[in-house]
């Protein structure tokens, strides 16, 4: 066998609170000779030490465990890996979570769904099964928001600025945030009753604009709650405003 025909083994380890569960995956991904346990853990707690100990390369990740939740093992480290959850939920659960998620599987774990999570991992692909699904009203995301990993509840959104390839998120209350999304990716997602692209670099909740103002040359300027600074916005976009408000 020649060096470039060899197979990359990539470290793994697996975390769950059901043992059951953990032995069938852990004996499932024997049949994939990339992949070698390297690891295993039974909470949040155990889990921030192995992962310290074994380094791995990928996550197999359970979301509800006792006291605290796979969610909560990722706010809690920092893991440049992939992560793939395995869970009871099921997709409709977990569609409004947004992580460094490669995939999820659905306990039981079939073989050929793990075969076809693994094929994923190897070509590295960038997707995530969470994107370009649209989003709700009342959905939340877990993403880093600034230089923290958390959950941001859509309905707080109040505005969203561009930021060159970030964009930058302002929250009720006041809270801001740096979100490495563009202001075409918030677009295609957010739910179109609710959110309206009124800029070239602005997207705002309808639902928080406390008035409305004529402006010059037959645009408008929008007063959002808080500190924020009014938006003049162009004619042809103080149509869709009016459009929105009938």
């Amino acid at each position: 066998m020649n060096q470039g025909s060899k197979i990359k083994i990539l470290q793994a380890m697996v975390v769950d609170d059901e043992r059951l569960a953990r032995n069938e995956l852990i004996n499932l991904l024997k049949s994939h000779p990339e992949i070698n346990v390297a690891g295993q853990a039974d909470s949040v707690e155990s889990a921030k030490t192995e992962i310290e100990r074994v380094n791995p390369n990928v996550l197999f990740l359970d979301i509800q465990m006792p006291r605290k939740s796979g969610f909560d093992l990722i706010n809690e480290i920092s893991f440049s890996g992939k992560i793939i959850f395995v869970t009871a939920y099921d997709e409709y659960a977990i569609r409004a979570f947004e992580v460094n998620a490669l995939d999820y599987l659905l306990k039981p774990v079939s073989p050929d769904r793990l075969a076809s999570s693994l094929m994923r991992l190897r070509d590295e692909a960038p997707e995530t099964v969470f994107q370009g699904k649209k989003l709700k009203y009342d959905d939340q995301l877990f993403l880093h928001f600034g230089n923290q990993l958390r959950f941001l509840r859509i309905s707080n959104i109040v505005l969203i600025k561009s930021e060159a390839d970030y964009s930058k998120v302002h929250l009720t209350g006041g809270t801001t945030g740096l979100v490495l999304k563009t202001m075409r990716e918030w677009e295609e997602r957010l739910p179109e009753n609710h959110f309206c692209r009124i800029h070239r670099s602005a997207i705002v909740n309808i639902g928080m604009i406390d008035r409305i103002e004529k402006w010059f040359n037959y645009g408008l300027r929008i007063y959002l709650p808080g500190n924020l600074d009014p938006i003049n916005i162009s004619r042809r976009n103080a149509v869709k405003i009016k459009e929105r408000f009938g």
